[in-house]
């Protein structure tokens, strides 16, 4: 019989309770690292996953409310460091950890929450060329959006001035950094949208830090320049950085002032060029007026005296009409003589005198006619009498008649030719010239003379 333990027996309940207490008591807040499985989001908000390494695994938790203050968005794989609480889960006796912050390792979190936007964006073809608007060679007015008391908007309002000083600038100041800069920004692009009284917005502020360019690095800006009807020019920060908002715009410049100098060209330049021009198209006039007086003398020295070309159609005219009388009298003198001869030949060919002569053809065919068919009527006759005589002499029947016989076998009808063909008691048929006889064959004699 086992022996009766002694001290205190626990509960199951109770033992899950105390361990749970020494655990959260132990480890109040602890910073853990590993790589994040199993990561899972349902309705709540809340995220679920697992924090492995080597050798454990162990589950997490992070709440909806402490997730609002990440920058990015944890993913499975992405190896991260975090401040935690750890707890037991009384239920089912298993512990985990209860996040209160997350930050990814190595890189920081505000760079992997804008790889990711970058990614994000670029797979809804925020980024592609054929969203890309044409931007105005030479716009009429400039929308600028920027801080009302920064570098930036003083860099792109002397830029303007010196380039292009009949361009209007209309400034839309907004806050660039801090709380609600990127509702001011995408509010200031609705804006100059609605009015549409400029033909550019430059979206610009001066450089920073990756945390000073945060409102740039935004889903909700990015969204509002790509749905923005009028082209988009940034300017934002340094040479160096590019932002979310720089891939989205359709034409991304270094820094403000080079912003400013790609939307509006310079004036100078321009009036040289057409000065240029200008000079080029006059040359080009007063080259071709050369050309054409020179082309007017030139017809004009071809160019004929009215009066010498009304009598030069004259002559030609009368000419034309005296050819045509000859024509006339030649053809009516031809004509004229064909119709004599004509006549001539007519009146020698009366028809009474033909109906005559086709009247004694006619008689002489007649008469020759019957003479031919009486002829050969008699040498068909004689023929066939000749014939009819031979076709009586060759009858069987009169060889029949003249005592001769015809035999034949009974069997199969053929003729007997020879008596070499017939054997004994062969059966054979007599035919006479009247009646039949049916003998059979006693002997047989190929030597004998038939008398």
């Amino acid at each position: 019989m086992a022996e009766k333990k002694t001290g205190q027996i626990y509960t199951v309940s109770k033992l899950t309770r105390e361990i749970k207490s020494l655990l959260e008591n132990t480890y109040p807040f602890v910073w853990v690292t590993g790589e994040i499985s199993n990561y899972a989001v349902p309705a709540s908000g809340h995220s679920y996953f697992s924090l492995k390494d080597q050798q454990a695994i162990i589950n997490a938790v992070m709440f909806k409310n402490q997730k609002r203050n990440l920058r990015f968005k944890p993913e499975n794989g992405m190896k991260i460091n975090g401040l935690a609480r750890l707890t037991l889960y009384e239920p089912r006796g298993s512990y985990q950890l209860i996040f209160e912050h997350l930050e990814p390792e190595g890189a920081g979190s505000m760079q992997v929450a804008f790889e990711q936007l970058k990614r994000k964006l670029s797979e809804k073809g925020f980024f592609d060329d054929k969203h890309k608007r044409q931007i105005p060679f030479l716009p009429s007015a400039i929308s600028v959006i920027t801080s009302g008391t920064g570098a930036a908007v003083r860099d792109i309002i002397i830029v303007a001035k010196r380039r292009f000083s009949n361009c209007r600038l209309d400034i839309f100041p907004v806050n660039v950094q801090g709380d609600g800069s990127e509702n001011d920004i995408c509010e200031a692009i609705n804006r100059v949208n609605q009015l549409k009284r400029s033909d550019v917005i430059l979206l610009a502020r001066g450089g920073g830090s990756l945390e000073d360019l945060a409102a740039f690095n935004s889903e909700m800006v990015a969204t509002a320049i790509f749905r923005s009807d009028i082209p988009v020019i940034t300017g934002i920060g340094h040479e160096t950085d590019f932002t979310i908002a720089d891939f989205v715009a359709d034409l991304r410049a270094p820094t403000p002032s080079a912003a400013a100098e790609l939307a509006l060209p310079d004036k100078k330049n321009l009036v040289q060029a057409v000065s240029k021009l200008q000079a080029t198209l006059n040359t080009a006039i007063n080259k071709k007026l050369r050309a054409d007086h020179q082309m007017i003398f030139h017809l004009i020295s071809r160019l004929k005296n009215p009066e010498t070309i009304v009598y030069d159609f004259r002559f030609r005219l009368e000419d034309y009409e005296s050819r045509l009388i000859n024509m006339m009298r030649r053809s009516l003198h031809y004509k004229k003589g064909k119709l004599h001869w004509l006549s001539e030949s007519l009146l020698s060919q009366q028809p009474a005198n033909r109906v005559a002569d086709y009247k004694r053809q006619v008689k002489t065919l007649s008469t020759a006619l019957t003479h031919h068919f009486q002829h050969k009527f008699q040498q068909i006759k004689t023929n066939h009498r000749e014939l009819s005589s031979q076709l009586q002499a060759l009858n069987p029947a009169a060889v029949l008649s003249r005592g001769y016989s015809i035999s034949r076998f009974v069997s199969d009808k053929r003729v007997i030719t020879h008596s070499g063909h017939v054997k004994k008691n062969d059966q054979i048929e007599i035919i006479l010239s009247k009646g039949r006889l049916i003998t059979r064959v006693e002997k047989t004699n190929d030597e004998k003379k038939i008398i």
